[in-house]
This record gives C-alpha cells, sequence and structure tokens, in this order.
C-alpha cells in the first residue's frame, strides 16, 4: 500500500515544473516590487507639502517623524482620505500575492513556498527599485515603514531584506524537494515554531509603534528580538528539513528490501 501511495505521488509531482514556476514567481515579484516602488514614489510627491507644512525645511528623504493623526486631518481630507487608500494598497497587495502563489501551486505546501518566493522577490526588489528611482535608501540601516496592518512597523531596511531573503531560500528549497520527491513534512510542532519566529520578528518592528504615531523618533531597532525571531524561525523549518530526510528513507527502506527480495 505504501508503495502504491508513493509511486502515485512520484508520478503526479514529477510533472511539476518547479524550475518554472520559481522563474514566473521571482519574474512577478519583481514586477510587482517596481509597481510598488512606483506607487511610493507618487506619494511621497502628494504628502510632501503636508510634511513641510509641519517640518519646514525637512528633506523628504527623512521619513520621521511621522504625521499625527492629528496633524492629518489638519491637512485637509485629501491627506486624511488617503490614509484609508494605503491601508487598503496594503492588504490588496498581499491578497495578490497569494493569489498568484495559489495559481501555482498544487497543496498547501507548494502555496505557502510559492507565496514566501513571490512576498521575498516582491520586498528586495522594491527596495532595489527605491534606489533606482529615488536614490533612497541612503543605506541599508536606514529606517523606513514597512507596513501600517495592524499598526505602523518600522525598521532598518536590512531587517526586511534579510527576512525575505530567507523566504526566498526556503521557498525554492521548498518547492525543490517537492519536485524531486523529497518533500519536507511539516508538522505542528514546526508550524509553531515558524509562526513564533514570524511574531517575535513582527513584534520587533511594532513594539515602538506608540512613539511612531504619537510623531516620535525611532527608538533604537530591537536586533536581539529580531534575530532571536529569524533563529527560531528558520531553525523549525530546517528541522522539518531533517526530520523529513529521515522519515522518507524510512519509507523507501522496505520497498528497496522487498524489491532485493524478489
Amino acid at each position: 500500500m505504501h508503495r502504491l501511495l508513493f509511486v502515485a505521488y512520484a508520478n503526479v509531482m514529477s510533472k511539476f515544473p518547479w524550475k518554472r514556476t520559481v522563474i514566473a514567481l521571482l519574474l512577478f515579484g519583481s514586477a510587482f516590487g517596481y509597481l510598488e516602488a512606483a506607487v511610493v514614489s507618487y506619494l511621497r510627491q502628494l504628502h510632501e507639502p503636508a510634511r513641510q507644512r509641519f517640518y519646514p525645511g525637512r528633506p523628504a528623504s527623512e521619513l520621521f517623524p511621522l504625521l499625527t493623526l492629528e496633524q492629518v486631518r489638519a491637512a485637509g481630507k485629501d491627506q486624511h482620505g488617503t490614509l484609508a487608500i494605503e491601508i487598503g494598497r496594503e492588504a490588496a497587495t498581499l491578497l495578490m500575492l497569494a493569489a498568484i502563489a495559489l495559481g501555482m501551486a498544487r497543496n498547501a505546501r507548494q502555496w505557502a513556498a510559492a507565496f514566501a518566493i513571490a512576498f521575498g522577490t516582491w520586498d528586495i526588489t522594491f527596495y532595489l527599485f527605491l534606489k533606482i528611482l529615488l536614490g533612497w535608501p541612503a543605506s541599508l540601516v536606514t529606517w523606513d515603514i514597512l507596513f501600517l496592518i495592524p499598526v505602523p512597523w518600522v525598521g532598518p531596511v536590512l531587517a526586511p531584506m534579510l527576512v525575505s531573503a530567507a523566504m526566498i531560500a526556503a521557498g525554492v528549497w521548498h518547492l525543490r524537494s517537492e519536485a524531486r520527491l523529497k518533500p519536507v513534512r511539516m508538522g505542528m510542532a514546526h508550524w509553531a515554531g515558524i509562526f513564533g519566529g514570524a511574531s517575535i520578528i513582527v513584534i520587533s518592528f511594532a513594539m515602538d509603534y506608540r512613539n511612531i504615531t504619537a510623531g516620535g523618533m525611532p527608538n533604537r531597532f530591537s536586533w536581539c528580538a529580531f534575530t532571536l525571531g529569524m533563529v527560531v524561525g528558520i531553525g523549525s523549518y530546517a528541522w522539518a528539513v531533517k526530520q523529513s530526510r529521515g522519515g522518507l528513507q524510512k519509507l523507501i527502506a522496505p520497498m528497496q528490501s522487498a524489491e532485493a527480495a524478489q
């Protein structure tokens, strides 16, 4: 029975074009990264008059301090309306990345891997195109506003790029492993570790949100918390990879023994 299941799985996965899938995700993520950078360049021009009203003479390349909600309201209905639109755009961005991943995947594992590749590529190329279009960020330690949902996330540009690089590497490895009939089997403990690590990373980005939304300058970034989250998340996936290799050998060994006996 195990052998029949394995053969059926092999027949399905042998036809999975993982290289073409990865290339498509990289192309989509890169194009989406440019689109995001272009939108941000327009938004900065749109919001700059309001920023100059409250912080005259402050260079456009310096994002902080952010305008408070009271200042945004005082700047007029147009400025306040764009804030709600921006939050909706962020939600739509995540939905689009999830949708392209879903269209390329054959199961939940592949969907998660494809989403990781698309998201990571989008994020990294977003900063690369911002550098080309606006000459920003000045360096990898320049602070940025990462997300607004559910509260503002802020941190040095290097931090989200490290997360994205890890996501791309894990996603490519996952799809490659599935196509080579060596799937990474994720148990509850592995998922708990990955989501736990991701939660710690999010906390490291969002822990200063009260100060940021009050119009303050960012406090020192918690690299310790960020590193802990990265270690927990990557370590949990590496643990799943190691256990999956052992599990595959246990499945194949009886089949090989049976064939040898025949």
